[in-house]
């Protein structure tokens, strides 16, 4: 390859003027350049091949090039890309409202259609303090959550997330100041710890005139920690909320639609919330978009408000493009096999990386669904990862002292092999 390659012409003109996500201005590290991906292998622009263990930040869990999503995207845009959702509505977003209801808990029959999961979490914020100020209650401001989490990169879902582990501390003295309580025990089969209980217990009791609502991940603490948690704590929140006029948010952003074997994550708790926020998988990794649902009890408040209308509206809202490849999506998820798949891959997870406890720095290796964890006792070395995981041809963006893999649901058992043999090598080198 020449220096004036088409290849490095687009790496040179990358690094002079792409932003790349959670990195400098220029790039320290160049990014590989992908072109194209199919199945579950991206093949980058010099030939080389890697198995995507990361479902592109978990959201493509069927994979690239899927021939049902790439026909109902094609389809819609023979018919209309976009259309304004002010005034106006059409048969995709109806068709993918109506599904949503169907699908998640009980008791959740409204939707709001957004852009993106911090758009979400952001209208869910906004639905439970418009909420309270319908009713009068002007005093309940502020959210309650427990550390380790990680709700989104806009201002009001930073405001959520773990104040200490990530990069949101930058902010401090400009966001909300909420509510933290310590982040849950461990283990998602790990017996409930009482004290716990009581210090969520608590702390609702202790705030409830001032609180608005308490926002967590249900099960799977996601780009806080990757860390599993009970879901009984899930059904404390739920009834000392209740008891005590709170409202419950769950970010199902990076859990639903099957990741941890449940369609949502919810359902391993039995419960409701109050408002669901679901993103990521919604359109199988096409589009961006996702949704906020909420109860009657929520939308009702809202309405009979001095403002009777949710104070908020994206131009690509409900977006047909969008709309309609996520009824597809989750069509393919509608005979049920997700589950079995799900299954496969977390027998496989579990199998691949049980080596790892054996490796040097490795504290710790947990699995659940479709979500396997090598924790290490340091900082993962990012560049030295990255060598020793792509040059087994496998593709994972570790973070903090964590290497990781959501992988697509229809990978197969000789590429999760591919994908945990790496990571348990590379957790012995980064």
């Amino acid at each position: 390859m020449t220096s004036d390659s088409p290849i490095s012409e687009l790496l040179r003109l990358d690094a002079r003027h792409v932003w790349h996500p959670y990195g400098p201005m220029p790039a320290r590290v160049a990014p590989l350049l992908v072109e194209e991906a199919s199945g579950v292998r991206l093949r980058l622009a010099d030939g080389t091949e890697l198995v995507d263990g990361m479902s592109s930040w978990w959201a493509a869990i069927h994979g690239y090039r899927h021939p049902v999503l790439d026909a109902a995207l094609r389809e819609q845009a023979g018919r209309m890309s976009h259309v304004m959702f002010g005034g106006l509505t059409h048969e995709p977003a109806i068709r993918l409202a109506t599904t949503l209801v169907d699908l998640t808990p009980e008791g959740l029959e409204h939707v709001f259609l957004c852009d993106s999961g911090s758009v979400s979490v952001e209208v869910a914020l906004k639905m439970c303090l418009q909420y309270w100020r319908s009713s009068g209650r002007t005093d309940k401001t502020r959210m309650l959550t427990w550390r380790g989490g990680y709700h989104g990169d806009t201002f009001h879902p930073m405001s959520v997330c773990d104040p200490e582990g990530g990069m949101h501390a930058l902010w401090r003295g400009v966001l909300p100041e909420q509510v933290f309580v310590p982040e849950p025990p461990s283990g998602f089969d790990t017996p409930v710890d009482d004290s716990y209980v009581d210090t969520l217990v608590r702390a609702v009791e202790e705030h409830a005139d001032e609180l608005a609502a308490v926002v967590v991940e249900p099960v799977v603490q996601g780009a806080g920690g990757m860390r599993f948690h009970n879901p009984a704590y899930l059904r404390v929140l739920r009834e000392v909320t209740e008891r005590h006029d709170v409202l419950l948010v769950f970010d199902e952003i990076a859990t639903g639609f099957g990741r941890t074997g449940a369609l949502f994550a919810a359902e391993h708790a039995g419960v409701t919330p109050d408002v669901l926020c679901v993103g990521k998988a919604l359109t199988g990794g096409y589009l961006t978009m996702a949704a906020t649902l909420c109860t009657p009890k929520v939308a009702d408040g809202i309405s009979r408000g001095e403002v009777p209308v949710l104070a908020h509206g994206p131009t690509f809202m409900g977006n047909p493009l969008a709309s309609a490849v996520a009824n597809a999506s989750i069509g393919l998820l509608s005979d049920g096999a997700w589950r079995e798949d799900v299954r496969r891959i977390e027998r496989g997870l579990t199998r691949g990386l049980a080596p790892a406890t054996a490796v040097p720095g490795v504290v710790d290796v947990r699995v659940l669904g479709a979500i396997g964890v090598i924790q290490l006792d340091r900082p993962v070395d990012m560049a030295a990862a990255t060598e020793a995981l792509t040059s087994r041809g496998v593709w994972l963006r570790p973070f903090r002292d964590l290497l990781y893999t959501m992988p697509p649901y229809v990978t197969s058992d000789d590429d999760l092999a591919l994908v945990t043999d790496a990571m348990v090598a590379t957790a012995g080198v980064c």
